[in-house]
């Protein structure tokens, strides 16, 4: 059986097609302003780089904030039961997901069997999420694949008080002005999102293992602030960014 997930998120839209319960491929592409054609393109070129034709996929499931506009979907499914599933697929003994997305974050508590008992979302504020980050790097002017390794070179974060991403913007232009190096604003910026989605996460409870899943999870300043902040050890597997479709893929595998 073929089977394929596609996560059509704000920033981004994923794909996984899973065959027989093994993870054949994922694709990875920006959303744009059209979630319905984002869905359509990242579907078709999946099945293309993998050589497979739309006649040999057996079943589809959507997710994401844009999954209601998937039109080659069989079904939608929310993302939190999904994040779980895919979770659960990467590895088992996953108990807690902590998922940063481009506009919301979401704690997953989940049992053995890779259901969900309890949840958390944040979904209300950009503070603590990937568009927070592409904000301070527009500020900072640095390229945001470079904040995870300049933020590891600090000496002493900065002291950014404000969970608003508007107020924090200008906290960092503050500090700019004052002189303050890059890599310790970049190391405040991340204990600020640290402390919103532990905040968050301690609502449900943290169980471990944990994993971190979401394009923020590729920062590994993000994750190592995290950790600080939770006492635990998260956990980033290769398909972080994908996990939303791969629990998308499997959960199509079941539909009757």
């Amino acid at each position: 059986m073929i089977t394929v997930g596609i996560d059509v998120g704000s920033i981004s839209a994923k794909a996984a097609l899973i065959r027989d319960g093994t993870l054949i491929g994922t694709k990875v592409m920006l959303t744009g302003y059209n979630a319905r054609n984002a869905g359509k393109k990242i579907f078709a070129d999946l099945l293309m780089d993998l050589g497979i034709g739309r006649d040999a996929v057996d079943r589809i499931v959507a997710t994401g904030y844009g999954r209601h506009s998937v039109d080659v979907a069989d079904m939608a499914v929310t993302e939190i039961t999904c994040h779980a599933v895919g979770a659960h697929f990467q590895d088992p003994a996953v108990r807690c997901v902590i998922d940063i997305g481009g506009q919301d974050s979401k704690a997953i508590v989940m049992d053995a069997a890779g259901r969900v008992k309890d949840f958390a979302m944040n979904d209300k504020c950009a503070a603590g999420t990937g568009r927070f980050l592409e904000v301070m790097a527009r500020a900072l002017e640095v390229d945001l694949d470079a904040f995870g390794r300049m933020s590891l070179q600090a000496d002493r974060p900065a002291a950014i008080s404000s969970l608003c991403t508007v107020f924090a913007e200008s906290e960092v232009i503050s500090l700019i002005a004052r002189g303050e190096c890059r890599e310790n604003i970049i190391a405040g910026i991340h204990a600020s999102i640290a402390s919103r989605v532990i905040a968050m996460a301690n609502r449900v409870g943290i169980t471990e293992p944990v994993m971190m899943t979401g394009g923020v999870a590729k920062n590994i300043g993000v994750v190592r602030a995290l950790e600080k902040k939770s006492g635990h050890a998260i956990h980033v597997f290769a398909h972080a960014q994908v996990n939303g479709a791969i629990g998308a893929a499997r959960i199509a595998a079941g539909i009757s």
